[in-house]
């Protein structure tokens, strides 16, 4: 279980630099992925970075966590993360975007963060060795 704890963090992370990367590199091509049925314009354009930003702080602090070998607090860490995909999914429903993404996009990455948390929640150390 440890092993699948730890492709599933990597991944996550991984991920969430792919995002990061895309929405700082390319912010109105990536935007209609989000879901949302229209996307800030000109000045407004600052707040898709501020998304990039975000993913790619979140991917280096999974990562910190991961590589320091602090698994119970990257569970915790990640069980509070889950509030980002979670308002990611609310603010696409609420502002008449598409309901796949939401739930699709968003809410997937929700659960699988939530699963991946409990998991490393459950996880107790290995026994000392004699």
């Amino acid at each position: 279980m440890k092993r699948f704890t730890t492709v599933l963090s990597v991944l996550s992370g991984l991920f969430l630099l792919y995002i990061g990367l895309l929405f700082l590199l390319d912010p109105q091509g990536s935007a209609a992925g989000f879901g949302l049925p229209s996307w800030p314009q000109h000045e407004g354009t600052g707040f898709l970075t501020v998304k990039g930003g975000r993913d790619i702080a979140i991917c280096l602090g999974v990562f910190a966590l991961l590589l320091t070998g602090h698994r119970m607090a990257l569970g915790w860490v990640l069980l509070g993360l889950v509030f980002a995909p979670v308002t990611d999914m609310l603010t696409v429903l609420g502002n008449h975007g598409s309901p796949a993404i939401a739930f699709g996009v968003h809410g997937l990455a929700a659960a699988v963060v939530a699963l991946n948390a409990a998991l490393l929640l459950r996880e107790r150390p290995a026994p000392a060795a004699a």
